[in-house]
């Protein structure tokens, strides 16, 4: 069959095939030496299919590569990419929070004093935020790097206790129930996601944050093993992400919601 027709039949562009062909992934089963024209054989529809699901998930052409030569490979590479893909969501979470305290404090300079004042209190919870998101997103962790998350994100709600607002104290929250369900520790991560709803409930505290205080109650009830209370919980994220102003942060939500362990899509 032409690249046209192997286009229609898979779903990818014949540019997509060219590529393919060029780049020795998909190259067709025989070439016109006088016109140049490619075609390919039937069994190559489905080869083609497997390369447009994969890269619609952004698994790279050298793993795609892979499992193409071996399909006992595919479980195995798309798990890794998965621990990839999620370590890529915690930085992107992480860097909208960094940019909220930059927007709200102004960006940190050199400072000369050694006393310490509120701005310096300020500077320590921020610092201290930002260095569980880096503990968050690395990829084997030890359990050293595990304990110092946990003390960092306590340590940053400390000190938000002592110099921030209500959102400050809320997001606090937030981080360190999101570190215990990282780490399968159910309890606690249940117990701070309350602990984050109530500070938004009690503060008029909306928009993503609130929708984000019920994605963390239905991550931690996922790690608990609690199915219909994971599925209650985000469906009232999923009803709080409506009011979500920045569409970016609404998309940001809702692939959140999507890594909750054993939670279908619900959209």
């Amino acid at each position: 069959m032409t690249v046209g027709r192997l286009a229609r039949r898979s779903g990818l562009t014949a540019k997509a095939l060219r590529h393919y062909d060029r780049v020795g992934l998909l190259s067709p089963s025989a070439v016109d030496p006088a016109t140049g024209y490619r075609y390919y054989a039937p069994e190559q529809v489905e080869q083609a299919r497997l390369i447009g699901v994969l890269r619609a998930v952004d698994l790279p052409l050298e793993q795609i590569r892979a499992v193409l030569a071996d399909r006992s490979a595919l479980a195995d590479l798309l798990a890794a990419h998965r621990r990839r893909l999620r370590s890529r969501l915690d930085r992107i979470t992480g860097d909208l929070h960094r940019v909220d305290h930059l927007l709200q404090d102004g960006v940190p300079m050199t400072e000369t004093s050694t006393t310490t004042a509120p701005t310096d209190e300020r500077k320590i919870a921020v610092d201290l935020f930002n260095a569980v998101w880096r503990l968050m997103e690395k990829e084997g962790r030890s359990a050293a790097d595990d304990d110092q998350m946990i003390h960092m994100a306590h340590a940053s709600r400390y000190h938000w206790g002592n110099v921030g607002t209500a959102v400050n104290l809320s997001r606090g929250e937030w981080q360190i129930s999101r570190v215990y369900a990282v780490l399968e520790r159910a309890e606690p991560a249940l117990f701070h996601a309350r602990r984050d709803l109530a500070l938004c409930q009690e503060n008029g505290i909306g928009d993503w944050d609130l929708a984000y205080a019920y994605e963390a109650l239905a991550r931690a009830a996922a790690v608990a093993g609690d199915a219909a209370g994971a599925r209650s919980w985000t469906e009232q994220a999923l009803a709080a992400a409506e009011d979500i102003a920045e569409s970016e942060d609404r998309e940001l939500l809702l692939t959140d919601l999507e890594t909750i362990p054993g939670q279908p899509r619900f959209w």
